[in-house]
């Protein structure tokens, strides 16, 4: 059954199907364009263009339209596929979180706190045990470690490049 309108930007009268009336009708793809241009309709193109909270919109939407897509077995066989394949220059990963602060949660028995930091004290970034992590509370905390560990390698005549 079609049902007559008037087209949300020029007003020209159009017939449309009932099942395809929408927030706004348009009689053309050019009056679509012209209302949602910011320079020819500047009152009413922002009615087109929300795109507030829109990351959780596209996550809700995903969740409904691709009901099987990540599963706990498509997350570990995309984790599989991946493994290894880097230059071995960052934190390694574990489903998507540095592995390093993994295993500092459980080395505490609870969730890192905002701001808490991990060090590495052989250096190494990929040697995630937990005898090789110091959990400092703030990135000053840490960063005054580095300088007193800087500090401590000149007094002994070591290059201050190796910490």
């Amino acid at each position: 059954m079609k049902l007559k309108l008037k087209c949300d930007y020029c007003g020209k009268e159009i017939y449309k199907d009932s099942t395809r009336i929408t927030k706004h009708n348009f009689c053309s793809r050019k009056c679509l364009a012209d209302f949602s241009s910011k320079s020819k309709n500047k009152e009413h193109y922002l009615e087109l263009k929300d795109y507030t909270n829109m990351a959780n919109v596209f996550k809700r939407v995903n969740k409904e339209t691709n009901k099987k897509r990540m599963t706990f077995a498509v997350r570990e066989k995309l984790r599989n596929s991946k493994l290894g394949t880097g230059l071995g220059k960052t934190y390694t990963k574990f489903y998507g979180r540095h592995e390093h602060r993994i295993v500092a949660e459980e080395m505490l028995g609870r969730k890192l706190k905002k701001g808490e930091v991990i060090h590495h004290i052989d250096g190494n970034k990929r040697n995630n045990s937990p005898e090789n992590l110091m959990i400092f509370k703030s990135l000053s905390e840490h960063s005054k470690y580095h300088m007193q560990l800087r500090k401590n390698n000149k007094m002994k005549g070591g290059d201050e490049n190796e910490i």
